[in-house]
């Protein structure tokens, strides 16, 4: 071994005068570096500026004041140009280091330092001397990468080794995992340490040996990325992440014409599942086609064995290589005006200003790193340039240069500096309330209204008239899965870059656009449920606005926690909880609050972080795709929130069924939610919460206030036609009372008034569907059978067109009877009567049953209140009120009811997943 003369006295290292050549973030660390150690950096050569922008090593100098010069060459025909060889020796550097340096420098400066100049190469010098070192690392197969530190001569990469860093090559590194993994952190710290050396007189100079030597071909020349197709599927698999993710591996596909169309392949893996269905595009030098399928395009090697590339390359355009075939759908072409291509150039200043690099049309503004305050800037930038009033969301939809410019010049057409987005689909106009509402009715998925598969639609009946109101897509399984894939690609790729307080954000702004917009839910709501106007603007609407404003709230205080463990001696340990995001979660809600059993669930998934395909009932799923109109008006990406109408046993089934769903929340009967349970537990055993039937018993003693209770009592029957989940569907009511109480009940039911929901005097709407009219009449008729006595109503409505019943009410009513145990879903009052002198008698009826979501006391005893609360199974009780919910309150049940809770904080935790961190230090 050959040692560098020590220069310096025996006092010690001395700080060296150094000349910095090179470029890049690397070359910039490593300038922090040695000016941390305390060196003198005399002078840093650079590459010229690339239009406006500098290099960062440039700005970096700058901002210690060391002088920077920029070469675009440092010779001419072999000769160093004297002017660049005077300004390198007016610095008077006695050593030149070489962090990261993509030119030819020559030897009248490689050797004008006194010390000498050392340079970093990222491969394990001799093997894959050249350019593309880290390339033909990957591209090779080598088991062992890493870098050198050498001491630079007039050969290529030949010169005497100071230092060198391996590192394992895992089978999932690319070119940029493993510059970004080892190369690059590890190189830095390894330059520090080198310059070291040197300053301490102890660097070794261990000359190269030519056994196992390479010199491998430049991969930035376009003839040598071209991939050999007929080799084996590993050699194919290694050329295309040798080059990922740039310049990317050069194919050639083959149109109907034969013609040749030249691609970029990135993101390849070994493939090692069964082949699914695919289209077969052919590729020039592969034997058998390859397959476009929706896991990605599958190459067969020569050996028989596949790869799958994950993306495609065409032109300037990145698409998912499993898109291929469609790659042009969805896509908004512009022909642009000599004002607008003038924006684009200006945009494309702004956006290389903020990103410092090159902007191509599918530069990633968050794939480069960008940050919240770069997407404040960009946005603020823009306002101010053109004064066009985009929001933060619409970089987070239009991630992509192209895509943002897109989203920018249409916005600047409609003429408005709000930046409302259109929204376009095919639908309806609802002509009611004085009213003409734009309706969709197709389905909505990945950001866009689209057909269902094949063209399949349902009938959407009015109840009040009984007539086909529109006709609406019906999604098939292969349309669940689009949908479902969306929202995962939604939840790991846009969705996962906004924070949880931008969320929030989001949230509140659709809050408000439901708001602005809620005569048109109501009206919706009306005519498509038959829920009564004044209440669905109220209840249906207004809960819903307040549910999404809370759980706004919500997005930026979910927390983890610190958890005192065993310390482990003499080490301590740290261990604490982490709250995340599930993934993509189904919904599917039911037909009596349409839109608000939507944002009872929704609201919580999405402020917890997730995505969401949601199911609306089959029979009234207008509310939730005006919804989706909004939500893209608010700035939501598209993936996040999907909508796919349809029936429960197709498309709510694909639902529960499908792997990638990890959530299922269901709101409907109990028959259908053991079914739903079980599918959850044999598909995946995706985590699921279930809001069932109720038979939620309300006891009225003779002590209360009985104006209070016949008129609570009957909103608790009677409420939304009785269409609600936790109706008092048994009423016990004291013997002494009972009387008195349903003479008052039959009283009041004569004023209440029946007929079309819109109509502001109208208090009683029709049943949702003709098919639950029918079963309220059947139910009655059992209610008679067995004995129970009809005081009043029991039938459909005569004379009256729509699915219109009866306000019913039965008394003698005993426990055993049908109607005693099923619940009802309509208004129906059912009666019994008790012995008030013992309550827990009381009690042990009213938990006589399967059903536990609700209940209900009117008493002025407190100590009956406190006793029948504590002792009811019931997942809410109330006492002197009923039907008393709040955003802020959980709501759910127990036993057959269900488990799980909407609303409240609670509500969160169904939509989360909780990860302990343990860490020794």
């Amino acid at each position: 071994m050959d040692y560098l003369l020590n220069k310096f006295t025996s006092s010690g290292p001395k700080k060296l005068k150094i000349a910095l050549i090179g470029q890049s973030n690397f070359a910039a660390d490593v300038l922090e570096l040695l000016l941390s150690d305390g060196h003198e950096v005399v002078g840093v050569f650079t590459i010229p500026d690339k239009g406006s922008r500098e290099d960062i090593l440039a700005v970096t100098a700058k901002n210690h004041d060391i002088p920077v010069f920029k070469f675009s060459v440092w010779r001419k025909k072999g000769v160093a140009i004297p002017d660049v060889l005077e300004k390198y020796k007016s610095v008077g550097a006695n050593l030149n280091v070489l962090p990261f340096c993509s030119q030819f420098i020559p030897m009248e400066v490689i050797d004008g330092a006194a010390l000498g100049s050392i340079c970093y190469h990222p491969s394990i010098l001799p093997r894959h001397r050249g350019a593309s070192a880290i390339s033909w690392t990957l591209i090779e197969g080598d088991a062992i990468g890493g870098f050198s530190i050498f001491w630079a001569d007039d050969g290529l990469d030949t010169g005497p080794i100071l230092l060198q860093k391996e590192v394992e090559v895992e089978d999932s590194d690319t070119l940029d995992s493993i510059y970004k993994r080892f190369l690059y952190p590890e190189g830095v710290t390894s330059m520090g340490e080198a310059v070291r050396l040197v300053a301490a007189g102890t660097a070794p100079k261990i000359t190269q040996t030519e056994e196992g030597a390479t010199y491998d071909p430049p991969m930035f020349k376009e003839e040598n990325q071209i991939i050999n197709l007929n080799q084996p599927a590993k050699a194919i698999f290694n050329f295309i992440r040798g080059l990922d993710s740039v310049p990317g591996a050069i194919a050639y596909a083959l149109d109907e014409n034969e013609d040749e169309v030249m691609i970029r392949l990135f993101g390849s893996q070994m493939f090692d599942d069964p082949i699914p269905d695919g289209k077969p595009l052919k590729l020039k030098g592969l034997t058998t086609p390859a397959l476009v399928t929706e896991k990605g395009l599958l190459i067969t090697g020569s050996d028989g064995k596949v790869v799958n590339v994950q993306r495609i390359k065409k032109g300037s355009k990145m698409i998912s290589s499993s898109k291929w075939f469609d790659q042009t759908s969805g896509q908004v072409t512009l022909e642009l005006t000599d004002a607008e291509k003038a924006i684009e150039t200006s945009l494309k200043g702004i956006w290389e200003s903020i990103l410092k690099v090159d902007i191509t049309e599918d530069t990633d503004f968050f794939a480069c790193g960008a940050g919240s305050m770069d997407v404040v800037r960009l946005i603020e930038e823009v306002k101010d340039a053109y004064d066009v009033g985009l929001e933060n969301e619409t970089l987070f939809m239009a991630p992509t240069f192209q895509e943002f410019f897109t989203q920018l010049i249409l916005v600047s057409r409609q003429g408005s500096s709000s930046g409302e987005i259109n929204v376009e689909y095919d639908g309806f106009v609802l002509k009611a309330n004085k009213r003409e509402i734009s309706v969709p009715t197709q389905l909505f998925i990945n950001g866009k209204f689209v057909d269902a598969e094949n063209g399949r639609t349902l009938d959407i009946v009015n109840p009040t008239t009984e007539e086909v109101l529109c006709k609406v897509a019906l999604a098939s399984k292969n349309d669940v899965d689009v949908a479902v894939k969306a929202a995962h690609e939604a939840f790991k790729g846009p969705w996962s870059q906004v924070s949880a307080r931008q969320r929030g954000q989001l949230m509140f702004k659709l809050a408000d656009l439901m708001e602005q917009h809620k005569e048109e839910l109501a009206t919706i709501e009306a005519v498509d449920s038959g829920a009564v106007y004044t209440l669905a603007l109220k209840t249906h609407v207004g809960m819903s606005i307040d549910v999404w404003r809370y759980f706004a709230g919500w997005t930026d205080k979910i927390e983890g926690s610190t958890i005192p463990v065993n310390p482990a001696r003499p080490n301590n340990v740290l261990t604490f909880t982490k709250r995340e995001p599930i993934g993509v979660c189904g919904l599917i809600t039911p037909w009596n609050y349409p839109l608000m059993m939507l944002s009872w669930k929704m609201a919580a998934c999405i402020a917890a972080g997730n995505t969401v395909v949601l199911k609306p009932a089959q029979v009234c799923p207008l509310t939730a795709l005006k919804f989706a109109e909004l939500s893209v008006k608010a700035g939501f990406p598209p993936g996040v929130i999907n909508i796919t109408a349809g029936t429960g046993s197709i498309t709510g089934q694909a639902i529960a069924d499908h792997p990638l769903v990890r959530k299922l929340g269901f709101t409907g009967s109990t028959p259908i939610g053991k079914k739903i349970m079980a599918s959850c537990a044999e598909s995946n055993i995706k985590k699921c919460s279930l809001e069932l039937g109720g038979k939620s018993p309300l006891v009225i003693f003779a002590d209360c206030d009985l104006d209070k209770a016949v008129r609570l009592g009957m909103s608790a029957v009677f409420f939304n036609k009785g269409e609600n989940c936790i109706a008092a569907g048994r009423i016990f009511v004291e013997e002494k009372v009972h009387d008195d109480f349903v003479r008052r009940v039959l009283k009041d039911l004569k004023t209440m008034t029946i007929g079309d929901p819109l109509n502001r005097s109208t208090a009683h709407g029709p049943q949702n569907h003709r098919a639950h009219m029918e079963k309220l009449v059947e139910y009655c008729e059992i209610g008679v059978k067995e004995g129970a006595k009809l005081v009043a109503g029991g039938k459909r409505v005569p004379g009256m067109k729509g699915f219109f019943f009866q306000p019913t009410v039965f008394t003698d009513v005993e426990d055993h009877m049908y109607i005693a145990q099923e619940e009802s879903f309509g208004p129906v009052m059912v009666i019994s009567k008790f012995k008030g002198s013992d309550v827990e008698a009381i009690v042990k009826r009213a938990n006589n049953t399967e059903y536990g979501l609700a209940s209900g006391i009117f008493t002025k005893d407190i100590s009956k209140a406190l006793l029948f609360a504590e002792q009811v199974e019931a997942g809410t009780v109330f006492v002197n009120t009923y039907n008393k919910t709040d955003v802020a309150a959980p709501f759910g049940g127990f036993k057959q009811s269900g488990f799980g809770k909407d609303l409240g904080r609670e509500a969160l935790n169904e939509y989360l997943k909780t990860k302990c961190v343990t860490i020794e230090f």
